[in-house]
């Protein structure tokens, strides 16, 4: 098990531009299965999940070029229909999180898809419920194989564009039934649909290969369903989860921090979701500057009363902010109530955190209250395993602040959301070693 071994209190300095976002590689890679023709991707992140996903999508058939880091061209014009009915890759869709996304466009494409529950964070229940709902409401049939622990997905006379209104804004099941319907007879209305920018890029990348959607950026998305889809190119945004993860690190290392063509107006409510625990960010064309503070004081409501921060869909915060947010609220002055609403998991991390002094209580699985410490106390070094990446990312922030050694084991989980992070982190000032 590979791990980190963080020297804390070094203060960064410079610039630093963020990966290509890896929710929207793994949807719009995913989306390359609808068309035999050419897809070029560019600004892919190549980390762990996506190099992941990359690799099922070869196993399948798909010919994949890398034309330069992060430059791809993928096409599925050969597809081994025995593989994606056998075993081996019902196994490796199980260890991936992402593979569900495939599942939609196989379906669409080729009348059958095999649904293993998916890998990936120990945060709690993620059901996928959603994307199979939509997918029936498609005329898909449903079975199950008790052998295999799978479900199975058959059209085999195609799909029909339908009305539906889904029970949760879940912006994977969006994403996979936004897939299946593009090449649905008909139109399909999905209300209640996620919105995140990731989702309207998918739509974008489908426009651009022959498909009519309506209602971009809204909850309410029609498709119009084609008989074929073409080749396109398409790049992908900047990942707003490093952003915000690198907004973090700045403030809770007091560093001077430059963050490279942001993609701003795609970043919604994070900004101001950071200025309200004291961090001042200055927009330079569409770079974010952080300037170094030695205080940084949490905002109180109007009433006086504890700031609440908590995820909501999109353009709520999003959920993947909230451990980052939670470790910089440790140094700031004053008191916060982080409310992680979506997964019932992520917040056990705050233990390692507490051994380190922070002042936190751990109110229930969705909820904690940090009490910050001003930057009077420092944080301790500390020893810990990453359970999930998001925490993995906090862990490492709370190791860059603190005094002393800490040593972050099972980074793994963290290299499948953030490339080369030690590496990048080092050259603006950080102590990070990366031991095997």
């Amino acid at each position: 098990m590979s791990k980190f071994i963080i020297e804390g209190g070094h203060r960064l300095q410079g610039e630093i531009e963020p990966q290509g976002a890896k929710n929207e590689a793994l949807e719009v890679i995913s989306a390359v299965l609808l068309t035999s023709d050419e897809v070029k991707i560019t600004n892919i992140p190549e980390i762990l999940d996506v190099r992941n996903l990359i690799s099922l999508l070869q196993g399948m058939g798909v010919k994949v070029k890398r034309l330069a880091k992060g430059d791809y061209t993928f096409k599925a014009d050969d597809i081994d229909i025995d593989y994606i009915n056998g075993n081996d890759f019902i196994d490796k869709c199980a260890a991936l999180r992402g593979s569900v996304l495939v599942v939609g466009p196989l379906l669409a494409r080729f009348g059958s898809s095999w649904f293993a529950k998916p890998g990936g964070d120990k945060i709690g229940r993620r059901k996928v419920d959603t994307h199979i709902t939509g997918l029936i409401n498609l005329g898909a049939s449903l079975s199950y194989d008790e052998n295999r622990h799978a479900y199975h997905l058959s059209a085999p006379n195609g799909l029909k564009g339908d009305y539906m209104l889904l029970d949760e804004a879940s912006v994977t099941g969006t994403a996979n039934i936004i897939m299946a319907a593009s090449l649905a007879e008909g139109k399909t209305t999905i209300y209640n649909a996620a919105c995140e920018p990731y989702v309207q890029q998918l739509c974008r990348m489908l426009v651009g290969m022959g498909c009519r959607i309506d209602g971009l950026g809204s909850n309410l998305i029609t498709i119009h369903g084609c008989e074929k889809l073409h080749g396109a190119e398409h790049r992908i945004l900047p990942d707003m989860i490093e952003v915000g993860s690198f907004i973090g690190m700045a403030a809770i290392t007091q560093s001077d921090l430059t963050i490279k063509n942001v993609s701003y107006p795609n970043l919604g409510i994070i900004p101001d979701s950071f200025r309200r625990m004291g961090i001042d960010l200055e927009l330079r064309g569409d770079d974010i500057f952080i300037p170094a503070k030695e205080h940084y004081e949490i905002e109180t409501a109007l009433d006086g009363s504890i700031l609440t921060i908590a995820d909501a869909p999109w353009p709520g915060l999003t959920p993947d902010l909230l451990s980052v947010m939670l470790v910089v609220a440790t140094q700031c002055k004053g008191s916060v109530l982080i409310h992680q609403k979506m997964f019932e998991s992520r917040l056990f991390f705050v233990d390692r955190l507490i051994d380190m002094g922070a002042q936190i209580m751990l109110c229930d699985p969705h909820r904690a209250v940090v009490i910050g410490l001003d930057n009077r106390v420092a944080l301790r070094g500390n020893k810990m395993l990453s359970p999930d990446i998001r925490a993995g990312i906090a862990m490492l922030l709370a190791a860059m602040s603190a005094k002393g050694v800490s040593e972050i084991g099972n980074i793994s989980q963290i290299d499948r959301g953030y490339e080369d992070i030690d590496v990048r982190l080092c050259t603006l000032g950080a102590s990070i070693r990366r031991e095997d």
